[in-house]
């Protein structure tokens, strides 16, 4: 019984050697027919490595058919460290025939890096448009205001051509939409009216171009092209109208205060009066004391007192007599007598 179980284990291994020793013969014999050769027992130790032995082989016959001496450890170690050994060589490829100077080590280093070396190669080849504003962004139109306050909105289209040499490191798409958005803002905005920008769209492209925004990034930009330009709002008047409505509110606060302060001072004159008219009263109330003591004191005799009410009723109907309103009946009387 052990010794069945024994052959059976043994078995097993020997298939499975030969069935691995038998797909890593097949790989080698298609590398020597390519002209591609890998040995055999580096075939083997690929799968021990958790290197699949069949990319690459097949990438570095795909790279021997097309002029390139890459050998099979430069492969592995690309492989081993993360990287698309299939994306690499074909960019390679790609760049050898359109003439493009570019080495494996660097064309390494920019997969490494988390960029798509085919594509940067491809949009070096073959440029791309990039749209301002991006469709990522929220809005649809780079919006900006000319020097009289009216609004203006810009699409604008951006073509570009992958910078190989900056293309680690270098700033990516969004950098070269907002960067191109800034400039088409700061040209609208230093432009006296927005009919200098309608008559002249190509204005912004020159302007825009000279500032250099490629810059620090990974493309070099070819073109601005201004695919649409709208007149939207006059913010200069809205502006002017929420100055004036501000103003206006301001002025009618200060005017309130002022109401409430005549209010206030009103109410402490008629409280002044009253406060006066209760001294008058007072000084009134003492007359006939003081009249009293006169008659006591000798200083005022029944005669002058008799004298000083005759005077005061005189007074009274003096006052009666000019306050009276005739009638026009009997003005006209008047006149006629």
């Amino acid at each position: 019984m052990i010794e069945i179980v024994v052959l059976s284990i043994v078995g097993v291994l020997v298939l499975g050697v030969g069935i691995l020793i038998w797909s890593a013969f097949w790989l080698w014999w298609q590398s020597i027919l390519s002209n591609a050769p890998v040995s055999l027992l580096q075939i083997i130790f690929m799968r021990f490595r958790k290197v699949s032995p069949s990319v690459i082989v097949t990438v570095r016959i795909t790279a021997k058919k097309a002029g390139l001496e890459l050998t099979a450890d430069e492969l592995e170690a690309h492989y081993l460290a993360g990287g698309r050994v299939d994306r690499v060589v074909q960019a390679l490829i790609s760049a050898s025939k359109a003439d493009i100077i570019l080495s494996y080590d660097r064309s390494c280093a920019i997969d490494l890096a988390g960029r798509d070396v085919l594509e940067a190669v491809g949009t070096s080849v073959n440029p791309k448009v990039i749209d301002v504003p991006s469709g990522a962004m929220s809005r649809t139109t780079i919006d900006a205001i000319a020097g009289d306050g009216i609004q203006l909105k810009v699409k604008a289209r951006v073509t570009v051509r992958t910078n190989l040499d900056r293309l680690v490191g270098g700033a990516t798409e969004e950098t070269i939409v907002a960067r191109v958005g800034e400039g088409i803002v700061t040209t609208i905005g230093s432009a006296r009216s927005h009919m200098e920008v309608l008559e002249n769209p190509d204005r912004i492209s020159k302007v825009v171009l000279e500032r250099g925004l490629d810059s620090g990034t990974a493309f070099e930009i070819l073109s601005i092209d201004i695919a649409d330009v709208d007149v939207g709002e006059n913010i200069g008047a809205r502006l002017k109208i929420d100055q004036a409505e501000a103003e206006k509110k301001v002025a009618q606060a200060q005017a309130e205060r002022q109401r409430a302060l005549a209010v206030a001072r009103e109410q402490e004159m008629v409280a002044l009066v009253q406060e006066n008219r209760a001294k008058v009263v007072l000084a009134e109330a003492q007359v006939p004391a003081a009249m009293a003591d006169a008659f006591r004191s000798g200083r005022l005799g029944i005669m002058d007192y008799y004298q000083m009410q005759n005077v005061m009723a005189d007074t009274r109907m003096r006052d009666t007599i000019a306050t009276a309103q005739p009638t026009d009946g009997s003005a006209s009387d008047q006149n006629k007598e």
